[in-house]
């Protein structure tokens, strides 16, 4: 089995793929780890220059220049120094195939797929000399890493064993859209529609006591909020249902907090049945926001 495994190249502004390194080895880990690389590769904005994505079996290495990111797989017992020659000698290759400028300005995903037979030279190089060309300094590299060690990323901050993103990083804005969310389910349907029914008698109580009450003092002012915040909580569950945000965990655990706060200061104005009604029924919204997976579209064009 060979230790670089796979190179990727691509914009670092919009996570476009420009060219990528043809499939010689199959597994199961390799295909996941390559869906991670390619999550990895739609956020390279967010990131410095190199990072390192370890997992048991394979790391994923990149570093980026000007604009441009070089992306590899690697067996996770090779060394950290060879992976980033790899990629210094990969970018040097590919600058000088090809204009700066042409790259920044392709819209079609894998313009350059013709470099692949360039990273396979480069490859075997790697793979079977074990040692970089002329070209790179294994030194310079050492002294490199030393100095400003690759961001270290953890896998488990990228990818769920469930295939959802969590909130530490986020997808780029002004990429292509790469990612959906599986179907509503029929309970995760009855849960914003329980939900909705939730914030409206939330409104309807508020305002109420705004038309009648607020005149009263503190206290009442303080449960018109309790009342308003309640409602703003459960319209947003029902937008952390329909819509993926980023760190939807933490903000769907807020929501839920936040829901049974505001009904245990409303203790008094409900009885407990109603309370458990309105508990329950942001309970049922946080589980149907958790469960409801993020799943990736997959663009290889072949590779």
């Amino acid at each position: 089995m060979s230790m670089i495994l796979f190179a990727y190249v691509v914009r670092v502004t919009d996570g476009l793929p420009l060219s990528a390194s043809s499939d010689f080895e199959y597994s199961r880990e390799l295909q996941e780890c390559k869906k991670q690389l390619k999550i990895v590769s739609k956020m390279l904005g967010q990131f410095p220059g190199r990072g390192t994505v370890k997992s048991n079996q394979l790391h994923i290495h990149f570093t980026s220049s000007q604009g441009i990111a070089y992306m590899t797989i690697c067996c996770s017992y090779y060394p950290t120094t060879m992976a980033f020659c790899f990629l210094e000698e990969l970018g040097m290759e590919f600058v000088s195939s090809f204009e700066v400028a042409k790259i920044h300005v392709v819209s079609r995903p894998y313009a350059f797929l013709e470099f692949d037979s360039v990273i396979q030279k480069i490859k075997w190089h790697y793979n079977y000399s074990n040692r970089p060309s002329l070209k790179i300094s294994v030194t310079n590299i050492q002294r490199e890493l030393k100095l400003t060690p690759p961001r270290q990323v953890n896998v488990d901050d990228i990818v769920v064993p469930n295939g959802t993103l969590n909130g530490h990083l986020h997808l780029q804005s002004n990429s292509a859209p790469s990612y959906r969310l599986e179907p509503a389910s029929v309970v995760g349907i009855l849960s914003v529609i329980l939900n909705i029914m939730c914030g409206a008698l939330n409104l309807i109580r508020g305002v109420h006591l705004i038309e009648h009450n607020f005149q009263d003092g503190d206290e009442e002012k303080g449960t018109v909020v309790a009342f308003l915040v309640a409602f703003i909580t459960c319209a947003f569950q029902c937008y952390l249902y329909l819509f993926y945000v980023s760190a939807r965990i933490i903000k769907a655990a807020g929501a839920l907090i936040l829901i049974c706060m505001c009904n245990s200061f409303l203790f008094g104005l409900r009885n407990f049945w109603q309370i458990f009604f309105h508990i329950g029924v942001a309970s049922l919204s946080t589980h149907q926001i958790l469960a409801r997976k993020l799943t990736e579209r997959l663009h290889d064009c072949g590779v």
